[in-house]
């Protein structure tokens, strides 16, 4: 095959940190507060606004907190798993590897003994339907690493007793999380609307703040987890008043991607934009012949990380080594080419190919790249 004419004009297709928003440039953050206090009034005017903000384009109801942690969404979970989880059973959903994270944290360093591990390879979802409302519940609403999520959240009770503590990083911005049904959410800033990284986000509702002032943890909490002071929710974090200092240029990107994010049309552009793009390699699967989505059912797949397996009896006549320098070749191909950055699975996923789909990606960028994964799969064969 002769290279493709056209070339996507933006090649930024990983998977986090994630494609910056369309037209921005180092110039939308001439305003940032540098050289200041983010607790002087000017920083922390900065940092309710993009707590507020967040607020606003999420549909994030009135009385649940919003506050800005350490260490992205990694942080966020952690602080949620360790200040909430020890008075009821668990119950952990694993369908990939950041949920099995949470579920080592949960089994081998916070040593919890009532734990179930519901698990599910790549590719398929855990039964739902074997969540006990009466536990804690820990899960991803879209595994970055699978290209699955949960198609909606109709298996959550509303009579439920325990938390639902939700990793939403790469669905947060990009799909309808049901928040009634939620009691802790956690992101990043840069997933779904590529802003910088380090500071993640940590949503908790009414019930979450209750267990947070009547439940004291069995083990020491380091001060980055700390959310309560005498026993009572320490509500400062959650008006701007960050545990540790925050990047106030990173604050400034996060309010420019959110500006975008409302100039077009608030959550619902922002999930139409991703679900368009996931529409691209859909069509596109369906007549190539060698590659196809790694989620079994339709209904689970992730319109921003879409995670794709190689289908053709060349491939799958390969032993694992041969398949992930297969597939990783592509990767190559195509970001020595210039077309296609980072691309190849993650490292603990099947090989293959996770492309980002998501709403700061244009539509037109992932139809340009559709020949080029066609090209580099007739390469990588031919060779």
């Amino acid at each position: 095959m002769t290279k493709p004419a056209e070339r996507p004009t933006r090649p930024h297709f990983s998977s986090g940190p994630c494609a910056k928003r369309p037209g921005w440039t180092p110039q939308a953050l001439n305003a940032a507060l540098l050289g200041r206090s983010h607790r002087a009034k000017p920083g922390k005017a900065k940092l309710e606004q993009a707590i507020e903000r967040t607020r606003k384009v999420l549909g994030v109801p009135a009385d649940y907190r919003i506050g800005i942690v350490p260490a992205s969404d990694t942080g966020a979970v952690e602080m949620a798993l360790w200040s909430l989880l020890g008075p009821k059973p668990v119950d952990v959903l694993v369908w990939e590897s950041f949920g099995n994270d949470w579920a080592t944290d949960i089994t081998k360093q916070l040593k919890l003994q009532d734990v179930r591990v519901l698990k599910a390879g790549y590719g398929a979802l855990p039964d739902l339907t074997q969540v006990n409302p009466a536990h804690d519940t820990i899960f991803t609403w879209n595994g970055t690493t699978s290209g699955v999520r949960v198609p909606d959240g109709g298996w959550i009770s509303d009579a439920r007793e325990g938390l639902t503590i939700c990793d939403a990083t790469s669905a947060a911005f990009a799909q309808d999380l049901p928040w009634a049904k939620l009691d802790v959410v956690t992101f990043s800033w840069q997933k779904a609307l590529g802003g910088e990284a380090a500071h993640g986000m940590l949503v908790l509702s009414p019930k979450a703040v209750a267990r947070l002032e009547s439940h004291k943890p069995a083990w020491p909490l380091p001060k980055i987890f700390r959310m309560t002071k005498d026993g009572k929710l320490n509500e400062g974090i959650f008006k701007g008043e960050t545990i540790n200092t925050p990047s106030m240029l990173c604050v400034e990107d996060y309010l420019d991607a959110l500006t975008w994010a409302e100039s077009i049309g608030g959550l619902r552009a922002l999930m139409a934009r991703a679900d368009e793009n996931l529409h691209v390699i859909d069509r596109w699967t369906k007549t190539a012949g060698w590659v196809d989505f790694l989620a079994k059912d339709p209904k689970t797949r992730s319109n921003t990380s879409v995670c794709l397996k190689i289908v053709d009896p060349w491939f799958t006549a390969k032993d694992a080594e041969g398949q992930a320098a297969a597939a990783k070749k592509i990767a190559d191909l195509l970001d020595k080419e210039g077309v296609a950055h980072d691309i190849a699975a993650y490292r603990d996923a099947p090989p293959g190919l996770r492309i980002w789909c998501g709403a700061t990606v244009e539509n037109a960028d992932v139809k340009a790249l559709i020949p080029w994964l066609d090209w580099a799969w007739g390469q990588v064969k031919a060779s």
